[in-house]
């Protein structure tokens, strides 16, 4: 993230500003809440690709500041649901807002988040933008509930896989880029491009933290390990696994897979699986292909530091450890 950092710094400093200023409300749980989530952590990888693509084409205007808090306020809104949805109770490290104010404060909370990005959405004066980032929010709603659908799915291949990942996490990281790629006003081709660089980080992004699920700790992970496979998600580890496996190693996965409560040795002893046929080099491979093509969609704009500083920040996903 460093190099991302030398460029985009105190813009950075500038939308956590404006994240605690859009979240004024007369409602002082929206607030408690909001900022909560806020302070918690988070690398900002959202808001920092729409504003080092803004630079990439060259905007000078203020509007890159107040749409990358938007994109941010999206992201938080779908980390409250998400957190109730799969009955978290730790992000990044620390109590996830569930466990601390309930259930129905954070789906509520979430929705005004929701609310309030489309009023500034409008603000942003681009219909545009307002057309690629609330097709983001639907796109992201579909997602969540293809995963739902997924749940507990042994037969789920890998390309249906790649479908919930683009739909859940990788359209935010795509819709960030062209934003930005929008304010600069640069080609519809340009755009693209930058669209397509975000959707393939967004897919190797959820990729690593798919085989984190399985590798890290509970403090680099800032979450619960094991905690996709107890909610019965199939992640792409896993489906290499079930792949490869005999149908008795099969079997047992899927008694797990089933179960209300994991315990830790039915933990390990599918992660034991996971890793005897290399379900987490295989998805880390997978990911490292996402972040090669990365480079390619990037090749219609001249060297130089931003274009570098986005390609670093795209090697930062295959490497980071949280």
């Amino acid at each position: 993230m460093q190099a991302a950092l030398n460029i985009i710094g105190d813009d950075l400093k500038l939308v956590e500003q404006q994240f605690r200023k859009d979240l004024e409300s007369d409602v002082p749980l929206i607030r408690k809440v909001g900022e909560y989530v806020l302070s918690s952590g988070g690398k900002r990888v959202r808001p920092a690709l729409l504003l080092l693509a803004a630079r990439l084409c060259d905007y000078q205007g203020d509007k890159a500041v107040p749409l990358a808090s938007v994109v941010e306020f999206i992201h938080t809104a779908t980390l409250l649901h998400d957190d109730v949805v799969d009955s978290a109770t730790l992000r990044r490290g620390i109590a996830s807002a569930n466990t601390l104010w309930g259930n129905e404060a954070s789906v509520l909370v979430g929705d005004f988040l929701f609310s309030k990005s489309f009023s500034l959405m409008v603000c942003a004066g681009s219909l545009d933008i307002l057309r690629v980032l609330s097709n983001a929010t639907t796109i992201i709603a579909e997602g969540e509930v293809m995963q739902l659908l997924c749940t507990g799915e042994m037969d789920l291949t890998e390309a249906d896989y790649i479908g919930v990942v683009q739909a859940k996490t990788a359209i935010l990281m795509s819709a960030a880029c062209e934003a930005g790629a929008i304010l600069g006003q640069v080609s519809l081709e340009k755009q693209k491009m930058l669209a397509d660089f975000g959707m393939d980080l967004g897919i190797a992004f959820q990729l690593m933290d798919d085989t984190l699920d399985y590798v890290a700790t509970e403090e680099e992970f800032g979450k619960s390990i094991g905690h996709d496979l107890e909610e019965g998600k199939i992640t792409l580890p896993l489906i290499h696994t079930l792949l490869h496996c005999n149908e008795e190693e099969r079997e047992a996965i899927a008694v797990v897979v089933e179960k209300d409560e994991m315990s830790l040795e039915d933990f390990r002893n599918v992660s034991g699986l996971v890793k005897r046929y290399g379900g987490i080099e295989y998805t880390v491979k997978i990911a490292r292909g996402y972040i090669e093509t990365c480079a390619s969609h990037l090749s219609g704009f001249g060297p130089n530091p931003v274009r570098e500083a986005l390609l670093d920040l795209a090697d930062y996903v295959v490497t980071r450890s949280k």
